[in-house]
């Protein structure tokens, strides 16, 4: 019997450096090798295209002993979150290294690397060429001479040059490169990068870039930087970083566009910046996980910055915008000439709503939407009616009722064709609610402009923002309650009977309980003390909890419901209405 064994063929490093679209992205590899070694510097130093100068990568992490770079580096596919886990030493960094073959990323652009790295007072070296690879048929093999010296000059650190560039391939670029690095670090505040002596900054990014300084009345000074991203790609991390006394708070913030409704969704993912307000200190939470939700400080500086964004992103895609207009427009344009002037304006800006709204998305998209708007207000009989009626009104009583009558008749047609379309919204909110990945925005924004599922009686209220909206706009009174700037779901001004109305939607998914009740009644309670109004509660859910409190037990005005029966209820009536309407129609 014949031993064998596995071999690894040298031309296995060589395949790994191919592994990468781009010579940035594989330097970033041994950017991450920094991060992983919880290093808070890094410099990286590109050469000029078409020169023999190196790339060199340095940084202050912990380094590495002649045993570490023996047992760990020099071992390949080895899996640093197995022998250390999924968290770094120092800093707890969330460890990126994976595969233990990042160490090649630089052979793609070069074809010799050294290696030095030092710490606890001694120096390790070695280098490893393109021809040493070759020189072997098992990497095996490979002798590698590490040279180990007292160094007491450095603490600890890591330095990769990368010789014999491939003139091949396009030199690394610096904008590029910065730009890619920006994406993956530009969010943490202590990992400092330079790219040929620039650090990494919101400038990187290729687009639109804008940057303001003011101060502003109790807030203090505001140093705005933002770039608009000029390209069909998306950012990873998208939004506005709140820097304050130089520490990031949070995740990046769109300061009230993504909750605007005549601003693109698609548009924020274009969006990447900071925003320095040391004014801001005594607002951020004691983790430094946010700012505190009903900041006046953190609301002026929505106000100031919000206008600056949408003016830069009209500057940057408003012709995109016009230009998918324009396209459709050819298609609508004998549409609208066949309507009254009046209505001709109004489907204008609407349909530039839309475009605007619906930014990004395939003509396949937009247009159906376009088409049910030209028929609703071609369909639209009433402003001829009326016309009718006032010229009928000069004649005599008896052909004044007759055309009174007709009105009817058109009323009845137009009741009838809106049951047959609610019916159609029914059935697809009853689609929608069954998808378990639905959240309760998407419910919130089906429903919002349609409360004539819940009844007659909810269709006359119209839907506000916020708890300190609702207050100051409404009722003329400063708010400084602890639920400011939360909300619930929707929150309605008052009807005809000065009622209010409060909804708190829960995803289909979601079975309601007391604390979603609590959650809908203490929103009312914080509210009541404004107002002498009544105010109404549905909470509205997938299904009931087994805690939910006994109706007997419940809070006057309060009623807990789940979508299948609302949506079962609107649909019964609708039925007996078309029914009537058919009865009529034949009687």
């Amino acid at each position: 019997m014949v031993k064998a064994r596995f071999q690894v063929d040298t031309r296995l490093a060589k395949l790994l450096s191919e592994n990468y679209r781009s010579s940035e992205r594989a330097l970033k590899e041994l950017v991450d090798n920094a991060w992983d070694a919880d290093a808070n510097r890094v410099s990286i130093t590109l050469p000029e295209p078409l020169t023999n100068q190196p790339i060199v990568i340095e940084d202050n992490g912990s380094g590495m002993t002649v045993e570490e770079l023996k047992r760990e580096y020099l071992v390949i596919a080895s899996d640093r979150r197995q022998r250390r886990g999924e968290l770094t030493y120092q800093k707890n960094r969330k460890v990126k290294g994976r595969k233990g073959i990042g160490k090649f990323a630089g052979f793609m652009a070069a074809s010799g690397m050294k290696l030095e790295t030092w710490t606890r007072g001694k120096k390790s070296s070695f280098v490893l060429t393109a021809i040493d690879l070759d020189s072997v048929e098992d990497i095996e093999n490979i002798p590698i001479e590490v040279i180990s010296e007292k160094n007491f000059d450095l603490e600890h650190g890591t330095r990769i040059t990368l010789s014999n560039l491939n003139q091949n391939l396009a030199f690394p670029s610096p904008d590029k490169f910065r730009e890619l690095l920006l994406q993956e670090y530009g969010r943490v505040s202590d990992f400092y990068i330079e790219v040929n002596g620039k650090p990494l900054g919101v400038d990187d990014i290729q687009g639109n870039y804008t940057e303001r300084e003011e101060n502003i009345p109790t807030v203090g000074n505001i140093k705005t930087r933002f770039t608009i991203l000029d390209s069909k790609t998306s950012l990873r991390q998208p939004g506005i970083s709140i820097r304050v006394d130089g520490k990031i708070v949070g995740k990046p913030v769109f300061l009230g566009l993504d909750e605007a409704d005549d601003f693109p969704p698609k548009l924020l993912k274009k969006l990447y910046g900071e925003v320095e307000v040391d004014g801001l200190i005594d607002d951020v939470t004691a983790d430094w996980g946010a700012l505190v939700e009903n900041s006046e400080k953190y609301q002026k500086l929505i106000d100031y910055v919000q206008p600056i964004l949408k003016e830069k992103f009209k500057e940057e895609y408003a012709s995109q915008i016009n230009l998918a207009q324009a396209r459709l427009q050819k298609q609508i344009n004998k549409r609208l000439a066949d309507l009254p002037e009046f209505k001709r304006i109004y489907a204008d800006k609407a349909i530039k709503s839309v475009l605007a709204r619906y930014y990004g998305e395939p003509e396949s998209t937009i247009e159906p939407i376009v088409k049910v708007l030209l028929d609703a207000l071609e369909r639209n009989d009433y402003r001829i009616v009326l016309d009718y009626i006032y010229n009928a009104s000069h004649s005599d009583i008896a052909r004044l009722a007759e055309v009174l009558s007709e009105f009817g008749l058109l009323e009845l047609a137009t009741i009838g064709e809106q049951a047959s379309a609610r019916l159609v919204f029914l059935d697809q909110l009853e689609r929608l609610c069954d998808d378990n990945a639905v959240k309760e925005q998407q419910i919130h924004e089906s429903l919002e402009k349609n409360l004539w599922v819940f009844g007659l009686e909810y269709s006359f209220f119209s839907s506000n923002k916020t708890l300190k909206r609702q207050i100051e706009d409404y009722l003329g009174k400063k708010y400084l309650g602890k639920l400011a700037n939360k909300r619930p779901d929707l929150l309605l001004n008052s009807n005809y009977e000065n009622k209010y109305l409060l909804i708190e939607f829960k995803r289909p998914s979601h079975p309601l309980t007391y604390v979603d009740y609590q959650q809908a009644t203490r929103y009312r309670n914080d509210f009541l003390s404004y107002t002498s109004s009544e105010i109404k509660i549905l909470v509205i859910g997938g299904k009931r909890g087994n805690d939910l409190p006994q109706r007997q037990n419940m809070e006057p005005n309060t009623e807990i419901i789940i979508f299948d029966e609302v949506i079962s209820k609107a649909r019964n009536q609708l039925n007996w209405l078309l029914q009537e309407l058919g009865a009529e129609s034949h009687a």
